[in-house]
């Protein structure tokens, strides 16, 4: 009587049997002359991507056969990484939107930030790879920011101040724009950019351009309408006398003077002649 040896049945797995979707482990039976693998498989290796337990049956040369212990693979789903944005992906330069990936582990953005969410200002595709519990990562689809640029507006020109109810012109090299005041009380703003000085005060005046995508820039000019000043004019003594007598009179309101008729720019004149006498009084 020949009572032949079972074959040892074992399984070796060439890395390890858990793994993310999409990868695979080679799991080895002991040597034998044939092999039936739980999945029907007849070679001594096979690879497996699926989650399950494997056995296989070993036959030795004699025919006799043995069964391994099951061997467990474990197959982690991936993740399945979004983005959400808090608003407009398209949008003036200057803005931004925040971008939030679905929840994770850890993440990778395509711009490096590691945070779940990421606050974009420029323009590109944006995408995000995240890491789940088991550690399996997969990579979103691209979010696309559009960011139009703003125009360039060259700086307003003219005088910095002006005088109660006069008209002065400002002037920009850049077209296509309009002007606005941000007190009509002191200063209106004419389309070709005329400043009517209405009282005294001070108003900002701002030219803006837009592009066809809504994009606009503005620069702006602080102009002070200065008040006139109140001129008055006193006499020292009666405005009637007899020839050879005079009469002196003081302007007073401005810092300087310029009276009819004359080269006087003082504030006091005397007169010995009939006439009417006017000052223009001139403020600092």
């Amino acid at each position: 009587v020949t009572v032949n040896a079972l074959p040892v049945a074992a399984i070796t797995a060439n890395s390890s049997t858990t793994f993310c979707a999409g990868g695979s482990v080679t799991l080895v039976a002991s040597t034998g002359a044939s092999y039936l693998w739980s999945n029907g498989q007849y070679t001594q290796s096979i690879t497996v991507s699926t989650a399950g337990t494997y056995t296989v049956t070993v036959t030795n040369a004699a025919g006799c056969s043995a069964t391994s212990a099951g061997t467990e693979v474990t197959v982690n789903a991936l993740p399945t990484p979004t983005i959400t944005a808090s608003g407009a992906t398209t949008f003036c330069q200057g803005a931004n939107v925040t971008l939030t990936a679905s929840a994770a582990a850890s993440y990778l953005w395509s711009s490096g930030e590691t945070t779940q969410s990421i606050i974009a200002n420029v323009d590109g595709p944006y995408s995000v790879t995240v890491t789940n519990a088991a550690g399996c990562t997969a990579t979103s689809a691209n979010t696309n920011l559009v960011v139009y640029p703003l125009p360039t507006v060259a700086a307003i020109t003219g005088p910095n101040a002006v005088c109660e109810g006069s008209t002065v012109v400002l002037a920009t090299t850049t077209t296509g724009g309009t002007w606005s005041s941000s007190n009509v009380g002191v200063a209106s703003v004419a389309a070709n950019g005329v400043i009517i000085g209405i009282s005294a005060g001070t108003a900002t005046i701002s030219y803006t351009v837009a592009t066809a995508a809504g994009c606009s820039s503005t620069v702006s000019k602080v102009v002070t309408v200065n008040a006139l000043p109140t001129v008055s004019v006193a006499a020292n003594g009666p405005l009637t006398f007899c020839q050879g007598g005079s009469v002196t009179l003081t302007a007073s309101g401005g810092t300087s003077y310029a009276w009819t008729n004359s080269t006087v720019t003082t504030a006091t004149r005397t007169i010995n002649a009939s006439g009417s006498y006017t000052v223009t009084a001139t403020n600092a």
